[in-house]
């Protein structure tokens, strides 16, 4: 076969999210960190990102995920994540994916009733723990890195909108949340183009009055997306529920709830005493999937107050495929189109 590359992928989806997982073809890079690692690609690694996201390969509406060796001895293994807009840090969707995808294809060994992995990643260690039975993942659950907010009530003047209120917190990436009712919105499929467009539009004026930076990590700085929000339920037979919209780069709706969203999500509703740690709170995606959350515990980050999120999801592998790219293909990185 005649390929400049040739990349062996599993293909899995995470509560509707679709998160492609590598496993063979692309090296590894020497560095102390994941976050080195991360930052290598980020400068070094763009063609390979955009031949796997964008078309005739991928899509917009899709990540990657590259499992590396860990840095960390920690760790059982590491991963970064190539999302659509850029690479990303964490990614709550992706590590139910990867774990789903390196169980179920033994790369990592199974152990039922529940297997236990470590991942390095450029944002820290994160534990997992999956539930498993008769050689399926059946679920995932995550124990992330330390969530924290920057500020609640924030105000923001938008043009073509006026004045609304965001919150900004970190899950293993900064977000801005706005209620979707001063938008004029609700968290519905049949509002998706504009959830898009109004939440882009409030996202980029935040983004021009506040910089957020992680007090520990100063390479993570500045608002990355941002989630259009119904309020918190009550108490019903499935716990509390709580809508969300996730308008992630360049600019599209996570199908699923969004795992880092939602662990930012958390640490927003805890500062304003709307859960308790150890409340269960289930975050429901546009097309009706959940993640189901709870703060596990307090701590600090630096000198500023922080949760410890655990987000739970369920992963599916849907296809076994090789990307290619033959030396005289006009495309090399793909095209855009929207």
């Amino acid at each position: 076969m005649r390929s400049t590359r040739y990349i062996s992928i599993v293909g899995c989806h995470a509560e509707g999210e679709v998160g492609d997982i590598i496993i063979g073809g692309v090296r590894d890079v020497p560095a102390k960190t994941m976050k080195d690692k991360l930052l290598h690609f980020r400068e070094h690694g763009e063609d390979l990102r955009h031949l796997l996201l964008n078309e005739p390969r991928g899509r917009l509406e899709m990540s990657a995920v590259l499992i590396l060796p860990p840095c960390d001895p920690r760790a059982d293994a590491g991963f970064i994540v190539m999302a659509s807009g850029d690479w990303s840090p964490m990614s709550g969707s992706n590590t139910i994916c990867t774990t789903t995808v390196m169980l179920e294809t033994g790369m990592i060994p199974m152990k039922e009733p529940v297997t236990e992995v470590r991942y390095d990643t450029a944002a820290g260690l994160v534990k997992v723990e999956a539930r498993c039975e008769q050689g399926k993942c059946k679920t995932v659950s995550i124990d992330n890195v330390p969530a924290l907010v920057y500020g609640l009530d924030l105000p923001v003047d938008v043009p073509g909108i006026g004045t609304v209120k965001v919150d900004i917190a970190f899950g293993g990436r900064w977000y801005a949340f706005v209620d979707a009712s001063s938008l004029g919105l609700g968290v519905a499929s049949e509002h998706a183009s504009q959830i898009v467009d109004l939440g882009g539009r409030v996202k980029a004026a935040a983004a021009q009055v506040y910089n957020p930076v992680h007090p520990e990590i100063a390479e993570f700085h500045g608002i990355d997306n941002i989630s259009v929000t119904e309020p918190l339920g009550d108490a019903g037979d499935d716990g509390r529920i709580a809508k969300q919209a996730m308008v992630i780069k360049p600019g599209r709706l996570d199908r699923s709830s969004c795992g880092t969203g939602s662990s930012a999500r958390l640490a927003v509703l805890h500062a304003r005493g709307q859960i308790k740690t150890g409340e269960t709170v289930r975050f429901r995606s546009m097309i009706g999937t959940d993640f189901v959350c709870r703060v596990r515990g307090e701590t600090k980050v630096g000198d500023i107050n922080a949760v410890l999120p655990t987000i739970q999801g369920r992963g599916w592998i849907t296809s076994y495929k090789q990307i290619v790219l033959d030396p005289e293909d006009p495309f090399p990185t793909g095209y855009r189109l929207n």
